[in-house]
């Protein structure tokens, strides 16, 4: 095993969390998790590769909605616990929902009380419907 990896503290269950960002302006995409093998790809091909906890399998980001990244950067935190990937979001999409980014839930309060609610703050790009119709899942 290369040093490099040996740095790398994967958790209990082989897991690292990845935040990743646009490379040029740092905007949060998205937050996903790699194992081992998708670390090891990723530095490979340059290309985003994650470990999908629902489906128990590899995932490459775009492989069925074309909206890859292509990593330009990629960081270990001080505790070597967390991986930052800074990426090129090819199609400007990085959430199956069709938006920019995963996070597009905001807190807020509901105006004139002290209830909370998440508020849709970020547009749909593109319907979701028409980014996975042609999808082999």
């Amino acid at each position: 095993m290369s040093a490099w990896v040996k740095k790398v503290h994967f958790d209990d269950n082989g897991l690292i969390p990845v935040v990743v960002q646009d490379y040029q302006t740092n905007r949060l995409l998205m937050m996903a998790w790699m194992n081992h093998e998708a670390l090891l790809e990723t530095v490979k091909n340059r290309i985003g590769v994650y470990w999908s906890r629902s489906r128990k399998k590899l995932w490459r980001k775009g492989e069925e909605s074309g909206h890859t990244q292509i990593v330009h950067e990629i960081r270990l935190d001080c505790d070597q616990d967390v991986i930052l990937l800074k990426v090129e979001q090819v199609g400007g999409i990085a959430c199956h929902t069709g938006r920019e980014n995963c996070f597009y839930l905001r807190l807020d309060t509901v105006e004139g009380t002290d209830e909370l609610q998440w508020n849709e703050v970020d547009p749909v790009l593109k319907d979701p419907e028409t980014i996975y119709q042609q999808s082999h899942e």
